[in-house]
Protein backbone atom coordinates (compact mmCIF):
# COMPACT_ATOMS: atom_id res chain seq x y z
CA UNK A 1 0.00 0.00 0.00
CA UNK A 2 0.73 3.64 -0.66
CA UNK A 3 -0.13 5.62 2.05
CA UNK A 4 -1.63 9.45 0.44
CA UNK A 5 -3.32 10.86 3.34
CA UNK A 6 -1.11 13.07 5.23
CA UNK A 7 -3.11 15.69 5.63
CA UNK A 8 -5.20 13.78 8.04
CA UNK A 9 -2.40 12.38 9.89
CA UNK A 10 1.38 10.89 9.35
CA UNK A 11 3.17 8.10 10.37
CA UNK A 12 4.96 8.33 13.35
CA UNK A 13 8.11 9.47 12.75
CA UNK A 14 11.19 7.73 13.87
CA UNK A 15 12.95 10.65 16.23
CA UNK A 16 9.14 10.46 17.68
CA UNK A 17 9.54 6.67 18.32
CA UNK A 18 12.66 7.33 20.00
CA UNK A 19 11.68 9.54 22.29
CA UNK A 20 8.42 8.38 23.00
CA UNK A 21 9.91 4.85 24.29
CA UNK A 22 12.67 7.13 26.07
CA UNK A 23 10.35 9.02 27.59
CA UNK A 24 8.33 6.12 29.37
CA UNK A 25 10.45 5.11 31.69
CA UNK A 26 12.05 8.56 32.19
CA UNK A 27 9.05 11.03 31.90
CA UNK A 28 6.30 9.18 33.09
CA UNK A 29 5.39 10.99 37.10
CA UNK A 30 3.01 13.64 37.52
CA UNK A 31 5.26 16.88 36.67
CA UNK A 32 3.49 19.02 39.38
CA UNK A 33 4.99 16.94 42.14
CA UNK A 34 8.09 18.27 43.99
CA UNK A 35 9.68 14.35 44.09
CA UNK A 36 12.63 14.06 42.48
CA UNK A 37 10.33 11.83 39.61
CA UNK A 38 8.12 14.54 39.24
CA UNK A 39 11.20 17.08 38.71
CA UNK A 40 12.25 14.90 36.44
CA UNK A 41 9.35 15.22 34.36
CA UNK A 42 8.51 18.66 34.36
CA UNK A 43 12.50 19.16 33.42
CA UNK A 44 11.51 17.26 29.85
CA UNK A 45 7.88 18.77 30.05
CA UNK A 46 9.57 22.19 30.08
CA UNK A 47 12.11 20.95 27.38
CA UNK A 48 9.43 20.03 24.79
CA UNK A 49 7.30 23.55 25.51
CA UNK A 50 10.62 25.44 24.46
CA UNK A 51 10.99 23.11 21.64
CA UNK A 52 7.34 23.83 20.67
CA UNK A 53 7.24 27.60 21.37
CA UNK A 54 10.27 27.92 19.34
CA UNK A 55 8.72 26.32 16.51
CA UNK A 56 6.06 28.71 16.03
CA UNK A 57 7.57 31.58 17.37
CA UNK A 58 5.97 32.15 20.82
CA UNK A 59 7.23 32.58 24.57
CA UNK A 60 7.52 28.91 26.34
CA UNK A 61 4.65 30.01 28.50
CA UNK A 62 2.06 30.39 26.55
CA UNK A 63 2.16 27.17 25.05
CA UNK A 64 -0.21 24.68 26.74
CA UNK A 65 -1.14 20.89 25.48
CA UNK A 66 -4.79 20.02 24.98
CA UNK A 67 -5.66 16.15 24.21
CA UNK A 68 -6.18 17.14 20.58
CA UNK A 69 -5.77 19.95 17.88
CA UNK A 70 -9.27 20.13 17.74
CA UNK A 71 -9.90 20.51 21.79
CA UNK A 72 -6.90 23.13 21.01
CA UNK A 73 -9.29 24.81 18.51
CA UNK A 74 -12.14 24.49 20.76
CA UNK A 75 -10.54 26.01 23.78
CA UNK A 76 -8.97 29.01 21.16
CA UNK A 77 -12.11 30.00 20.17
CA UNK A 78 -14.50 29.53 23.08
CA UNK A 79 -11.38 30.82 25.43
CA UNK A 80 -11.01 34.25 23.60
CA UNK A 81 -14.62 34.87 22.80
CA UNK A 82 -15.30 34.31 27.01
CA UNK A 83 -12.28 36.49 27.57
CA UNK A 84 -13.69 39.39 25.58
CA UNK A 85 -16.98 39.18 25.90
CA UNK A 86 -17.47 42.73 27.26
CA UNK A 87 -16.04 43.98 23.44
CA UNK A 88 -18.63 42.24 21.97
CA UNK A 89 -20.10 39.02 21.10
CA UNK A 90 -19.35 38.66 17.55
CA UNK A 91 -16.70 36.39 15.35
CA UNK A 92 -15.37 36.69 11.71
CA UNK A 93 -14.74 33.51 10.11
CA UNK A 94 -13.80 32.50 6.69
CA UNK A 95 -16.07 30.09 5.04
CA UNK A 96 -13.44 27.24 4.69
CA UNK A 97 -12.32 27.38 8.36
CA UNK A 98 -12.10 23.58 9.62
CA UNK A 99 -15.16 22.13 11.19
CA UNK A 100 -13.91 22.26 14.32
CA UNK A 101 -13.91 26.15 14.13
CA UNK A 102 -17.16 25.99 12.41
CA UNK A 103 -18.32 23.74 15.46
CA UNK A 104 -17.02 25.93 18.46
CA UNK A 105 -18.32 29.19 16.10
CA UNK A 106 -22.15 27.36 16.50
CA UNK A 107 -21.55 26.90 20.16
CA UNK A 108 -21.35 30.25 20.65
CA UNK A 109 -24.30 31.40 18.43
CA UNK A 110 -26.30 29.14 20.78
CA UNK A 111 -25.23 31.38 23.29
CA UNK A 112 -26.82 34.15 21.48
CA UNK A 113 -23.27 35.08 19.76
CA UNK A 114 -22.82 36.28 16.42
CA UNK A 115 -20.66 35.46 13.31
CA UNK A 116 -19.91 36.06 10.03
CA UNK A 117 -18.50 34.09 7.08
CA UNK A 118 -16.32 35.40 4.84
CA UNK A 119 -16.24 34.21 1.48
CA UNK A 120 -13.23 32.89 -0.69
CA UNK A 121 -12.55 33.05 -3.98
CA UNK A 122 -12.54 29.99 -6.65
CA UNK A 123 -8.91 28.88 -5.30
CA UNK A 124 -10.37 29.16 -1.49
CA UNK A 125 -8.71 32.05 -0.84
CA UNK A 126 -9.88 34.82 1.27
CA UNK A 127 -9.76 38.63 0.58
CA UNK A 128 -8.03 40.27 3.53
CA UNK A 129 -9.67 43.56 2.50
CA UNK A 130 -13.19 41.85 2.72
CA UNK A 131 -11.66 40.03 5.57
CA UNK A 132 -11.20 43.14 7.43
CA UNK A 133 -14.27 44.93 6.34
CA UNK A 134 -16.00 42.27 7.99
CA UNK A 135 -14.72 43.47 11.21
CA UNK A 136 -17.48 45.35 13.66
CA UNK A 137 -17.07 47.31 16.53
CA UNK A 138 -18.47 44.17 18.70
CA UNK A 139 -16.13 41.93 17.00
CA UNK A 140 -14.18 39.65 19.82
CA UNK A 141 -12.55 37.58 17.17
CA UNK A 142 -11.26 36.81 13.89
CA UNK A 143 -10.33 33.20 12.66
CA UNK A 144 -8.58 32.54 9.83
CA UNK A 145 -6.64 29.28 8.94
CA UNK A 146 -3.09 29.47 7.85
CA UNK A 147 -3.30 26.50 4.92
CA UNK A 148 -6.61 24.86 3.88
CA UNK A 149 -6.94 21.22 4.86
CA UNK A 150 -9.06 20.00 2.02
CA UNK A 151 -6.99 22.13 -0.80
CA UNK A 152 -4.06 23.45 0.72
CA UNK A 153 -4.53 26.85 -0.21
CA UNK A 154 -2.37 29.31 1.56
CA UNK A 155 -4.20 31.84 3.11
CA UNK A 156 -3.11 35.83 3.35
CA UNK A 157 -3.09 35.52 7.21
CA UNK A 158 -0.08 38.46 7.39
CA UNK A 159 -2.53 40.51 6.02
CA UNK A 160 -5.10 39.69 7.52
CA UNK A 161 -3.35 39.91 11.53
CA UNK A 162 -2.55 43.75 10.23
CA UNK A 163 -6.27 44.48 9.51
CA UNK A 164 -7.33 42.79 12.81
CA UNK A 165 -4.09 44.66 14.69
CA UNK A 166 -5.48 47.98 13.72
CA UNK A 167 -9.29 47.08 14.82
CA UNK A 168 -8.43 45.62 18.16
CA UNK A 169 -9.01 42.57 17.25
CA UNK A 170 -7.52 39.16 18.41
CA UNK A 171 -7.03 36.52 15.43
CA UNK A 172 -6.94 32.64 16.21
CA UNK A 173 -4.91 31.14 13.50
CA UNK A 174 -5.37 27.31 12.60
CA UNK A 175 -2.16 26.37 11.81
CA UNK A 176 -2.36 22.84 11.77
CA UNK A 177 -1.28 22.33 8.16
CA UNK A 178 1.62 24.87 8.15
CA UNK A 179 3.77 23.86 11.90
CA UNK A 180 6.64 21.48 11.05
CA UNK A 181 6.30 22.12 7.04
CA UNK A 182 7.67 25.74 7.08
CA UNK A 183 7.13 28.89 8.31
CA UNK A 184 4.40 29.66 10.72
CA UNK A 185 2.71 33.12 9.90
CA UNK A 186 3.18 35.77 12.59
CA UNK A 187 0.62 38.27 13.72
CA UNK A 188 -1.35 35.53 15.64
CA UNK A 189 -3.05 36.34 18.95
CA UNK A 190 -4.37 32.66 19.40
CA UNK A 191 -2.90 29.32 17.37
CA UNK A 192 -3.94 26.15 17.60
CA UNK A 193 -2.16 23.22 16.44
CA UNK A 194 -1.75 19.17 16.37
CA UNK A 195 1.14 16.72 16.87
CA UNK A 196 0.38 13.92 14.61
CA UNK A 197 0.10 16.41 11.17
CA UNK A 198 3.80 16.36 11.74
CA UNK A 199 4.73 13.01 12.53
CA UNK A 200 3.87 13.60 16.62
CA UNK A 201 1.94 11.22 18.16
CA UNK A 202 -2.40 11.49 17.88
CA UNK A 203 -3.71 13.01 21.37
CA UNK A 204 -1.06 15.98 21.42
CA UNK A 205 -2.78 19.26 20.53
CA UNK A 206 -0.89 22.75 20.88
CA UNK A 207 -2.80 25.48 21.97
CA UNK A 208 -0.72 28.80 22.22
CA UNK A 209 -2.03 31.73 23.66
CA UNK A 210 0.10 35.56 23.25
CA UNK A 211 0.54 37.44 26.37
CA UNK A 212 -2.05 40.18 26.58
CA UNK A 213 -4.38 38.67 24.66
CA UNK A 214 -7.73 38.41 26.76
CA UNK A 215 -8.69 34.44 27.14
CA UNK A 216 -10.76 32.99 29.71
CA UNK A 217 -11.26 29.28 29.96
CA UNK A 218 -14.88 27.93 28.70
CA UNK A 219 -14.02 24.53 31.02
CA UNK A 220 -13.85 24.27 34.81
CA UNK A 221 -10.61 25.73 36.55
CA UNK A 222 -7.97 23.83 36.72
CA UNK A 223 -4.52 24.35 38.38
CA UNK A 224 -2.50 22.77 35.24
CA UNK A 225 -0.44 24.36 32.41
CA UNK A 226 -1.72 28.13 33.84
CA UNK A 227 -5.36 27.46 33.89
CA UNK A 228 -5.55 26.91 29.87
CA UNK A 229 -6.31 22.90 29.98
CA UNK A 230 -7.05 20.73 32.67
CA UNK A 231 -5.76 17.30 33.59
CA UNK A 232 -2.48 15.50 33.96
CA UNK A 233 0.07 16.05 31.12
CA UNK A 234 0.76 13.59 28.78
CA UNK A 235 4.23 14.17 29.21
CA UNK A 236 5.81 10.78 26.93
CA UNK A 237 3.60 11.71 24.08
CA UNK A 238 4.09 15.61 24.51
CA UNK A 239 8.04 14.64 24.13
CA UNK A 240 7.86 12.57 21.51
CA UNK A 241 5.67 14.96 19.48
CA UNK A 242 7.95 17.30 20.40
CA UNK A 243 11.18 15.58 18.82
CA UNK A 244 9.18 14.74 15.59
CA UNK A 245 8.33 18.72 15.10
CA UNK A 246 12.51 19.24 15.40
CA UNK A 247 12.93 16.26 13.10
CA UNK A 248 10.64 17.69 10.46
CA UNK A 249 12.20 21.36 10.96
CA UNK A 250 15.23 19.60 10.44
CA UNK A 251 13.83 18.14 7.10
CA UNK A 252 11.21 20.74 6.05
CA UNK A 253 13.23 22.78 3.19
CA UNK A 254 14.32 19.83 1.38
CA UNK A 255 11.56 17.55 2.26
CA UNK A 256 9.24 20.94 0.72
CA UNK A 257 10.83 20.95 -2.37
CA UNK A 258 11.16 17.19 -2.91
CA UNK A 259 7.16 17.40 -2.63
CA UNK A 260 6.13 20.09 -3.95
CA UNK A 261 7.63 18.66 -7.26
CA UNK A 262 5.70 15.64 -7.09
CA UNK A 263 2.40 17.47 -6.43
CA UNK A 264 3.15 19.31 -9.34
CA UNK A 265 3.72 16.38 -11.29
CA UNK A 266 0.19 15.10 -10.46
CA UNK A 267 -1.09 18.69 -11.13
CA UNK A 268 -0.11 18.42 -14.49
CA UNK A 269 -0.47 14.52 -15.31
CA UNK A 270 -4.10 14.51 -13.92
CA UNK A 271 -5.31 17.42 -16.09
CA UNK A 272 -4.02 15.88 -18.85
CA UNK A 273 -4.54 12.49 -18.79
CA UNK A 274 -7.97 11.93 -17.11
CA UNK A 275 -10.51 13.91 -19.25
CA UNK A 276 -13.62 16.45 -17.37
CA UNK A 277 -11.39 16.59 -14.34
CA UNK A 278 -10.60 20.05 -12.18
CA UNK A 279 -7.44 20.17 -10.58
CA UNK A 280 -9.07 22.81 -7.33
CA UNK A 281 -7.05 25.18 -4.79
CA UNK A 282 -3.96 27.87 -5.79
CA UNK A 283 -1.51 26.51 -8.31
CA UNK A 284 1.31 28.82 -6.41
CA UNK A 285 0.21 29.74 -2.80
CA UNK A 286 -0.50 26.18 -1.70
CA UNK A 287 1.04 23.70 0.69
CA UNK A 288 4.09 21.58 -0.78
CA UNK A 289 2.63 18.07 -0.32
CA UNK A 290 -1.27 18.22 -0.77
CA UNK A 291 -3.22 18.38 -4.35
CA UNK A 292 -6.88 18.29 -4.95
CA UNK A 293 -9.04 17.27 -7.84
CA UNK A 294 -12.34 16.34 -8.73
CA UNK A 295 -13.82 14.22 -11.51
CA UNK A 296 -16.76 14.58 -13.12
CA UNK A 297 -19.37 11.86 -13.46
CA UNK A 298 -17.29 10.04 -10.55
CA UNK A 299 -18.52 9.13 -7.08
CA UNK A 300 -15.93 10.13 -4.45
CA UNK A 301 -16.43 7.24 -2.38
CA UNK A 302 -16.29 4.52 -4.83
CA UNK A 303 -12.69 6.27 -6.19
CA UNK A 304 -11.39 5.92 -3.06
CA UNK A 305 -12.40 2.37 -2.72
CA UNK A 306 -11.09 1.22 -5.99
CA UNK A 307 -8.26 3.25 -5.39
CA UNK A 308 -7.67 1.45 -1.91
CA UNK A 309 -7.88 -1.53 -3.53
CA UNK A 310 -5.65 -0.34 -6.15
CA UNK A 311 -3.22 -0.16 -3.28
CA UNK A 312 -3.21 3.58 -3.15
CA UNK A 313 -4.71 5.32 0.33
CA UNK A 314 -5.94 8.71 -0.44
CA UNK A 315 -8.96 10.81 0.95
CA UNK A 316 -12.30 12.31 -0.93
CA UNK A 317 -12.39 15.94 0.61
CA UNK A 318 -15.88 16.15 -0.74
CA UNK A 319 -16.99 12.54 0.82
CA UNK A 320 -20.93 12.16 1.46
CA UNK A 321 -20.58 10.18 4.66
CA UNK A 322 -23.35 7.24 4.32
CA UNK A 323 -24.75 9.23 7.23
CA UNK A 324 -24.69 12.95 6.58
CA UNK A 325 -24.49 12.60 2.99
CA UNK A 326 -22.97 16.10 2.41
CA UNK A 327 -20.47 17.63 0.17
CA UNK A 328 -17.44 19.74 1.73
CA UNK A 329 -18.54 23.00 2.83
CA UNK A 330 -14.64 23.84 1.46
CA UNK A 331 -15.38 22.89 -2.33
CA UNK A 332 -19.04 24.34 -2.06
CA UNK A 333 -17.79 27.80 -0.49
CA UNK A 334 -15.37 27.82 -3.31
CA UNK A 335 -18.16 27.24 -5.74
CA UNK A 336 -15.79 24.24 -7.72
CA UNK A 337 -17.49 20.67 -8.34
CA UNK A 338 -17.77 18.95 -4.67
CA UNK A 339 -18.28 15.56 -5.56
CA UNK A 340 -15.21 12.78 -6.96
CA UNK A 341 -13.02 14.32 -5.38
CA UNK A 342 -10.01 13.17 -3.90
CA UNK A 343 -7.02 14.75 -2.03
CA UNK A 344 -4.30 13.03 -2.21
CA UNK A 345 -1.35 14.48 0.80
CA UNK A 346 2.41 13.14 0.40
CA UNK A 347 4.81 12.29 3.11
CA UNK A 348 8.15 12.21 3.83
CA UNK A 349 8.23 8.06 3.07
CA UNK A 350 6.29 8.32 -0.62
CA UNK A 351 8.37 8.18 -3.56
CA UNK A 352 8.53 9.83 -7.11
CA UNK A 353 8.10 5.83 -8.01
CA UNK A 354 4.92 5.42 -6.07
CA UNK A 355 3.61 8.92 -7.72
CA UNK A 356 4.44 7.52 -11.16
CA UNK A 357 2.15 4.63 -10.01
CA UNK A 358 -0.69 6.33 -9.24
CA UNK A 359 -0.86 8.04 -11.89
CA UNK A 360 -0.45 5.25 -13.98
CA UNK A 361 -3.54 3.40 -12.26
CA UNK A 362 -5.70 6.50 -11.60
CA UNK A 363 -6.89 7.16 -15.11
CA UNK A 364 -7.48 3.12 -15.33
CA UNK A 365 -9.90 3.76 -12.35
CA UNK A 366 -12.05 6.74 -13.36
CA UNK A 367 -12.66 4.98 -16.72
CA UNK A 368 -13.58 2.02 -15.17
CA UNK A 369 -16.12 4.10 -12.58
CA UNK A 370 -17.44 5.80 -15.65
CA UNK A 371 -18.38 2.89 -17.59
CA UNK A 372 -20.15 1.42 -14.82
CA UNK A 373 -22.10 4.78 -14.32
CA UNK A 374 -23.17 4.76 -17.49
CA UNK A 375 -21.13 7.54 -19.12
CA UNK A 376 -18.48 5.35 -20.86
CA UNK A 377 -16.55 7.33 -23.49
CA UNK A 378 -17.01 11.07 -21.13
Amino acid sequence: MVYLDAAATEPLHPAAREALLAALDAGWADPARLYTEGRRAQLLLQGARETVAAAIGARADEVSFPASGTQAVHLGVLGALAGRRRAGRHVAVSAVEHSAVLHAVETHERDGGESTSVPVDRAGRVDPAAFTGALRDDTALACLQAANHEVGTVQPVDEVAAGCRERGVPLLVDAAQVVGRGPTPAGWSVLAASAHKWGGPAGVGVLAVRTGTRWRSPLPADDRQAGRVPGFENVPAVLAAAAALEAARREAATESARLNGLVGRIRERVQRTVPDTEVVGDPVRRLPHLVTFSCLYVDGEALVTELDKAGFSVNSGSSCTSSALRPSHVLEAMGVLSHGNVRVSLWRGVTAEDVERFLDVLPVVVARLRRTAGVEGM
